[in-house]
């Protein structure tokens, strides 16, 4: 048996094609969508993710403001460019591309941010309307997480879910959305004993570690759901995720691919968080 492969890629493209029909019927008197996004320093990285993301604005009818800054450039100057960017009414979505120069507070810049333009979801506000159940912007992986498995017709209620990870953009937030879906939840990390035991009780694994390959098909229950998070480059150089794609592919009953997978998502959900931001306005 080989698992459905979950195409994101795809996914992504109808999720980015039904926001560019509901902008075209939004854009009225109050001008277009708008996202400002800032990004400091050389970090290659962030650079490919702030091309792609610009790329996305434009497909969908989003304009994007782009500042790009030296990496000198100081903690105070970032903090002014936001307050600026909370203050115009021309601008819906602000987004702040991290990892952030090591001088420069991630936190304080995060909170600096007018929570209803923060469209990566990483204010405190947002972080705590997801934790009590409230409306507010969910950050944009997990939020695509459950997206994909929505329209992959993947049952969530009454499933045991494991999460491997528990980071605040990532594990913590998709443990809340999982609960919010009415699944049995139960999260792991470095400390956890005996990790491939409990991750092979899984109905649905989701693997967020930034370790490449280092989920096998031990970890895996024959027909669970497998959700690859991480983007890292095996020894060869090729893109790879958290999980051996090769190894647990005979295993599993549903796989997401890297690439082509939840990458995708992640921008998809950006762009639904920026017209969403948009609406409100």
């Amino acid at each position: 048996m080989s698992a459905e492969i979950i195409n994101g890629k795809q996914i992504a493209e109808d999720i980015k094609n039904e926001l560019k029909d509901k902008v075209e019927h939004l854009v009225s008197a109050k001008g277009q969508p708008t996202l400002a996004v800032v990004l400091v320093g050389e970090d290659q990285a962030s650079k490919v993710y702030v091309r792609n993301k610009k790329l996305a604005c434009e497909y969908v009818g989003i304009r994007s403001l782009s500042y790009e800054l030296p990496e000198a450039t100081t903690q105070e100057e970032v903090l002014a460019l936001v307050h600026e960017l909370n203050e115009r009414d021309d601008v819906h979505g602000i987004l702040v591309q991290l990892p952030l120069p090591a001088h420069i507070d991630d936190d304080l810049v995060i909170m600096t941010i007018d929570p209803r333009k923060d469209v990566d979801g990483f204010h405190p506000i947002n972080v705590g309307n997801l934790s009590i159940g409230h409306d507010g912007f969910v950050s944009c992986t997990p939020a695509g997480i459950i997206e994909l498995m929505k329209r992959s017709q993947i049952e969530m209620s009454g499933k045991n879910c494991v999460i491997i990870g528990r980071s605040n953009i990532v594990g913590k937030p998709i443990a809340m959305l999982m609960l919010r879906e009415h699944a049995t939840v139960t999260v792991t990390h470095s400390r956890t004993k005996n990790l491939s035991q409990v991750c092979k009780q899984a109905d649905i694994l989701i693997v967020a570690i930034g370790r490449a390959k280092f989920v096998t098909k031990e970890f895996v229950k024959e027909g669970a759901v497998v959700i690859d998070v991480g983007i890292n480059r095996d020894e060869n150089g090729k893109l790879c995720g958290d999980v051996d794609f090769e190894d647990c592919v005979e295993v599993a009953g549903a796989i997401t691919p890297v690439p082509k997978g939840v990458g995708p998502m992640t921008i998809a959900m950006l762009m639904s968080n920026c017209v969403k931001a948009y609406e409100k306005k």
